[in-house]
């Protein structure tokens, strides 16, 4: 059993990814911002811990990490506030992959987006602007770390069925969206799968079974 903590544990990918988790015998702490969310969470068979990463220091986010194999990113501003969109989703985010580092963790898997990176090309009057420079900054320290990383870029979210069908390394402009649960369900096979740390894999809904996709791609 490998212990996994979920960074933004109230998302619907981290709902559901909880729920893979715990179902294939993994102990799952996921961490709040709000406790009352924590009944959401626990009924996913993971174990709800208040920490609210906007806020909590370096120090405190690996002593809420000890003891743990595994950490995922899913956390997010929503977006909305350009300075909350930094403080979360980049400053908060680096501060995690710190304190992972301070805490022996060594496994770390990052939820972002496909497209994500310092040429993203979204024009600096978007209101998507902040998050794709917040992503972009965040991705790439993560990058720059000792930790073994992953970095996943599903296309853009959308509330269908998992159909556990992917396809690995489209075009962000290829018009295929992705659904929250096959996100979760890539999440969950990264996590089992240590051959896919050091890559960042961007993918779509598609017509290849996650784990035939996953040993598809090239490493990047």
């Amino acid at each position: 059993m490998t212990r996994i903590g979920i960074i933004g544990g109230h998302g619907k990918v981290a709902l559901l990814l909880s729920e893979l988790l715990t179902g294939e015998g993994h102990s799952v702490t996921s961490f709040i911002r709000n406790p009352g969310h924590a009944g959401d969470v626990a009924s996913t068979g993971a174990s709800p811990s208040v920490l609210d990463v906007e806020y909590a220091t370096t120090a405190e986010i690996a002593e809420a990490l000890k003891g743990h194999d595994a950490v995922v990113w899913s956390a997010g501003a929503g977006g909305g506030n350009p300075a909350r969109t930094y403080a979360v989703d980049r400053d908060a985010a680096i501060r995690s992959m710190d304190a992972a580092v301070q805490a022996g963790v060594d496994r770390y898997v990052m939820v972002s987006y496909l497209g994500a990176g310092k040429d993203h090309g979204v024009p600096e009057d978007s209101s998507f602007f902040p998050y794709a420079e917040a992503k972009a900054a965040a991705d790439e320290y993560l990058r720059g770390t000792g930790l073994a990383w992953t970095v996943l870029g599903p296309g853009a979210l959308t509330d269908n069925r998992g159909s556990g069908l992917i396809d690995v390394g489209p075009s962000p402009d290829g018009g295929r969206d992705t659904s929250r649960a096959n996100t979760a369900m890539v999440a969950a096979a990264v996590l089992d799968l240590p051959q896919t740390a050091g890559r960042t894999i961007e993918f779509r809904d598609g017509d290849l079974p996650v784990a035939a996709a996953l040993d598809s791609q090239e490493p990047t």
